[in-house]
């Protein structure tokens, strides 16, 4: 097996996958981490390209438990490296380099989808999308304002969903245009008495989910273009439910 070895923090292969925790550096190279023993087996497990397998000698001898073939991609580090690309607080010392595979052009013609327009908490964006692909959707769109599908708090909040499902990270308003041009019907959660009521709608083997911003809603333009706007009634005396608590609740309903 002909692994690298390397043992400096200065190291350029280090410094240029260090970088990667910066989505500029991310757009760049075309390429992410992942972090944690869960994330990088399920990659694996799901067969994904990947650039390099990092770890200690420790860590990548508890990985080959997994009967998993490597090759030179795998780079045996120190744990003064580790600390540096870890970005948690209790790191397990295994890291994994993928390519950014996001397709130029998609067209949405069938199938259940959730629409974020204008997440901000990756916290929210990771578990929605872990809900949807636990709810078998097909698959999930984040507009180009929502928060970067391959920021590193995402990427633990999806907690392996995304190796699962569709995801793209693309201009709301075309994909918009796709579901009306394919016949899906949009649905947008709004905060608003008047809306339809979530329990009254009736089933649908394929619609579009809009999850709105956690501060601001659904954009009104967005709300233009909905075939419906769908609320989830609040008997207690809060004022709304938070984004991925609202939006699974919705997901399921339509599952």
């Amino acid at each position: 097996m002909d692994m690298k070895e390397i043992n400096s923090v200065n190291n350029s292969i280090i410094k240029q996958i260090r970088k990667l925790k910066q989505k500029k550096y991310r757009k760049d190279q075309m390429s992410y981490l992942i972090e944690g023993f869960h994330l990088v087996k399920e990659a694996l497990d799901m067969e994904q390209k990947y650039e390099y397998v990092i770890g200690t000698q420790e860590t990548i001898n508890k990985l080959k438990l997994t009967n998993k073939i490597f090759d030179k991609s795998i780079i045996l580090v120190n744990q003064a490296i580790c600390d540096q690309l870890s970005d948690t607080e209790n790191s397990q010392d295994i890291f994994m380099v993928l390519p950014i595979n996001q397709p130029h052009s998609f067209s949405f013609k069938f199938g259940k989808w959730v629409i974020l327009d204008n997440l901000t908490d990756p916290g929210n964006v990771g578990t929605i999308i872990r809900t949807a692909d636990a709810a078998g959707f097909d698959g999930v769109i984040l507009s180009n304002q929502s928060v970067d599908l391959y920021n590193s708090k995402v990427q633990r909040s999806m907690q392996g969903s995304q190796f699962h499902l569709q995801i793209v990270q693309t201009d709301i308003e075309q994909v918009l245009l796709d579901f009306k041009n394919n016949g899906l019907p949009l649905y947008a959660s709004v905060l608003d008495k008047d809306a339809e009521i979530l329990y009254n709608c009736k089933a649908v083997s394929q619609l579009g989910l809009i999850i709105g911003n956690e501060a601001h809603g659904v954009s009104r333009q967005v709300q233009l273009e909905c075939d419906h706007k769908i609320y989830i009634p609040i008997k207690g005396k809060a004022e709304s439910l938070n984004a991925a608590i609202a939006a699974g609740i919705m997901i399921y309903y339509f599952s």
